[in-house]
């Protein structure tokens, strides 16, 4: 008897649970949440950013919502979403990591979108003390928003759509350093090659933004430089 009363509470305490797991089920409220692990943005700018349309991109932001994963705020007739926590941002890089190690079909899906591994890459570290020695320019390609939310200290904004026709700002015999949101972020990729094809000499932090923030490193905000 026990045992059965039990049961109840039990499953309820699982099944909620299970709620913030349903709520991750899937790819496009995943990408949501990348998106807002580099700051606030409204519904139209996600929707945009996602590919979405207002109405899908709200229903999955409310799924999100209700799930405790997002909080908003309301200004004049916009809303604002944000991540609820830097705990939501660890849930997710956590999730991507646990996916490449147990689930097959991640690496290949990774390396089609990204391309094949093996180019030159450095460490939070190595990028820290080679920005201390003054031997790299530093190259953020998000998007300005995204730059302006937050960036490594001292880095240079180009979004990646326009760094073939800004490339002359980069000094031309400094090695760049490349990052965008995460380490599963193509834009890096793209400018790396682009760089690359140009004749600069670049190469990309291993990872990105949602990860050097996670890592508690230093984070300026603010105009571009």
């Amino acid at each position: 008897m026990t045992g059965n009363t039990a049961a109840g509470p039990k499953a309820q305490l699982y099944d909620a649970f299970a709620a913030s797991g349903k709520a991750l089920a899937s790819g496009k409220r995943l990408e949501l949440l990348d998106l807002l692990a580099q700051g606030e943005r409204t519904v139209d700018a996600l929707a945009k950013a996602a590919g979405l349309n207002l109405t899908t991109a709200s229903a999955h932001l409310q799924t999100l919502k209700q799930a405790g994963f997002v909080a908003t705020r309301r200004e004049g007739v916009r809303i604002h979403y944000r991540l609820a926590g830097d705990d939501v941002a660890q849930l997710f890089a956590l999730l991507r990591k646990v996916a490449e190690a147990h689930q097959a079909a991640v690496p290949a899906a990774r390396d089609a979108y990204l391309g094949e591994g093996g180019a030159a890459e450095v460490t939070h570290e190595e990028l820290r003390a080679r920005v201390a020695a003054g031997d790299v320019v530093v190259l953020d390609v998000r998007p300005a928003e995204e730059y302006r939310a937050g960036h490594i200290p001292g880095a240079v904004s180009i979004p990646v759509g326009e760094l073939a026709d800004r490339i002359g700002e980069l000094p031309e015999e400094t090695e760049i350093v490349v990052y965008c949101r995460g380490e599963y972020c193509v834009l890096a990729y793209d400018a790396v090659r682009l760089l690359t094809d140009l004749g600069r000499r670049a190469i990309r932090l291993n990872d990105g933004m949602l990860e050097w923030r996670l890592a508690e490193l230093p984070v300026d905000a603010g105009d571009l430089a």
